[in-house]
């Protein structure tokens, strides 16, 4: 190197000559380089998804709102033709991965398939098939779900196993299946539950609900859940999203309806968009790690103070699940179309809105406001797993409790009746204790636009089961659900109940056992009369006894409530239509003591009977005198 720099010092014109040749080359290594960068630009633009995947022709609302999700997309411009779609705007947001397209739909436009184009300085880089579907506009393909029904709750993944090939699937961050942890995954899938709709028909159930099937690609207990990852997906793990259609159309053909379990208020942490967030306001954001109180009086205390309400709104429910930020008019228009799209594509008879509460209270009347237009016969009730009448009503739709404005909301998960209950069947009776708890919740059900429209329940998955809550006395199990399946609103019964599972929730898990039988090489089948201990049949005939009768008694389907003051220790309560044949009367007497009940002081419903038939036993009665059994709940049909 030496020698070469003193040969050029003794040559300056060849040196000249050199230095311009290098400029030139400079300047085409540079013209080079602006080249690569642009292909590499343009290799970059990638395509990830596109939700909703397909929309549907001729829907309510002709506003539709696409989510455009790949690496650097925002860089490209979007085109389509197709006649009665119109290309409103198209939105950049704060991560240049991110498009959202809005289109509007005119109310002639036809189903069919057209090009979304996407263009990089007017070169089209890729297209993506967009599918516009015919609604199924058959009139009795969403029924809604009303107190004329008997729900059925369970968990996919601990119910039963009818396809062994999707227990573990490779690439989902949890693979473990071990069905000795109450954590890990059990294997129980959507096509063990098609395979026991017969069993569940036989029972009585008229309508089944299952925690969420939507994918969890969690590390840890992904089974229940609760925490999705892709909204349009359902769970490998359970099946797949034409799986989950033919669950809900054999439902349908068996003459049973179903319930989606759906979340507004929050998503897992493996959640795609989470990892890529579209926005830092996609979710609430604190400084530092915030949890909710899970305080519901601060969403109606006229005195709380606004740092407590939230906290109580805007906190996460746990670590791992992240608070969507329902202010956020992209993450509304996500959450709605989804579930319109899941009601459209498979049918789906009625919603459970989890963790209701906690949500943004001004979307979810929208959300409901927009569902109702799409869906009239939908059936739509939000948890609201909270204490005291009057904190469930204020939830409801009505502004029956001077809130200020209509939820819409048309039912809850009725938690006041559901104590009343336990308190009834346990409690020692008092003045507003035992038996008199339950007939002073009921008489609060002004409070209500309708609660008929409440879901009333004994225990779910988050809660200890009943027969342990009784302690497991038999004649205090056949009282509650005697309760629960002629009480108003709409009975909800947890699976295994009907065969007397027990255990408390400390934690969650020992209430979510695997259902006996639902697995090969089960040691017993209870499923079936054989493999059920005598008690176990008798819990499941009495259950069945009242549920089918219950599917053909008016005076429960559609009927009203009458109930009367409880005195000595007895409460009687009537459910009847205009006419007095097929009233149904309850009866009951928790003490310990066998009781006569002169029937004289209820005349408004039992003029002119002289007999009635136990719906349990057959045996007819005459009415005037009854007597009825310690720790007893007589049902009644009034001839």
């Amino acid at each position: 190197m030496i020698r070469s720099t003193t040969i050029f010092a003794q040559l300056p014109l060849f040196n000249a000559r050199i230095k311009f040749q290098a400029q030139t080359v400079k300047k085409m290594c540079l013209m080079s380089f602006l080249v690569l960068l642009s292909a590499v630009n343009l290799f970059a633009q990638k395509l990830e998804r596109i939700e909703p995947m397909f929309w549907f022709a001729g829907m309510h609302n002709p506003k539709l709102q696409l989510l455009v999700h790949g690496e650097n997309i925002a860089a490209s411009t979007v085109s389509l033709s197709y006649p009665g779609v119109k290309l409103v705007k198209v939105n950049k947001v704060e991560n240049p991965n991110y498009l959202f397209v809005d289109l509007e739909l005119s109310s002639t436009v036809k189903a069919g398939t057209f090009p979304i184009n996407f263009a990089l300085k007017g070169k089209k880089i890729f297209s993506y098939t967009y599918e516009l579907k015919s609604r199924n506009k058959s009139a009795d393909r969403i029924q809604g779900v009303t107190q004329k029904d008997f729900i059925y709750l369970l968990m996919p993944d601990r119910f039963s196993n009818g396809d062994k090939s999707n227990d573990v699937v490779q690439g989902l961050t949890e693979t473990t299946l071990n069905r000795d942890s109450m954590y890990y995954r059990h294997g129980g899938d959507i096509q063990g539950v098609i395979n026991h709709l017969d069993y569940l028909k036989d029972l009585g159930i008229t309508t089944v609900w299952m925690t969420p099937e939507i994918e969890n690609n969690m590390p840890h207990a992904s089974y229940h859940g609760y925490a999705v990852t892709d909204h349009y997906k359902i769970d490998p793990r359970f099946g797949t999203n034409d799986l989950y259609k033919k669950y809900v159309e054999t439902a349908h053909a068996k003459g049973m309806k179903v319930i989606k379990d759906i979340v507004h208020n929050h998503i897992g942490t493996g959640h795609w968009f989470f990892t890529d967030l579209p926005m830092k306001s996609w979710v609430h954001q604190w400084t530092k790690y915030t949890q909710t109180s899970y305080r519901d009086q601060t969403v109606m205390d006229t005195h709380a103070s606004a740092a407590d309400r939230k906290k109580m709104l805007d906190g996460w429910f746990v670590p791992s699940m992240p608070d969507l930020n329902e202010s956020n008019p992209y993450v509304q228009n996500y959450l709605t179309q989804n579930h319109i799209w899941w009601i459209e594509y498979a049918g789906i008879d009625g919603l459970r809105l989890d963790t209701y509460p906690y949500n943004d209270p001004a979307y979810l009347a929208d959300w409901a406001i927009k569902l109702k237009a799409e869906f009239p016969h939908l059936s739509i009730f939000g948890e609201t797993f909270v204490n005291g009448v009057a904190n469930q009503a204020y939830f409801t739709q009505g502004n029956t409790v001077n809130r200020g404005f209509d939820t819409h909301l048309p039912g809850i998960t009725d938690m006041a009746v559901k104590d009343a209950i336990y308190e009834a069947v346990n409690g020692k009776n008092g003045w507003t204790d035992g038996i008199n708890r339950l007939y002073d919740v009921v008489a609060h059900d002004f409070l209500y636009q309708d609660p008929t429209r409440n879901c009333i329940a004994l225990d779910n998955h988050d809660m200890s089961r009943f027969y342990s809550i009784v302690n497991e006395d038999f004649d205090k199990y056949k009282m509650g659900m005697a309760f629960l399946l002629t009480m108003r609103g709409i009975p909800q019964m947890y699976y295994g109940t009907e065969i007397l599972m027990k255990n408390f929730s400390n934690p969650d898990g020992l209430v979510r056992f695997d259902f006996p039988g639902g697995w090969d090489g089960d040691k017993k089948d209870k499923f079936i009369a054989d493999g059920r201990t005598g008690k176990e049949n008798e819990a499941f005939n009495f259950v069945k006894k009242l549920a089918n009768f219950r599917k053909y008694s008016e005076a429960l389907r559609t009927g009203k409530l009458m109930q009367f003051v409880p005195e000595d220790d007895i409460y009687v309560y009537f459910r009847y239509n205009n006419t007095a044949a097929g009233t149904v009367m309850v009866i009951a007497n928790n003490t310990e003591k066998e009781k006569t009940l002169d029937t004289g002081r209820f005349a408004e419903r039992t003029s002119g009977i002289t007999t009635a038939k136990n719906v349990i036993t057959g045996a007819s009665t005459g009415i005037k005198a009854i007597k009825v059994p310690a720790k007893t709940v007589l049902v009644l049909e009034l001839n």
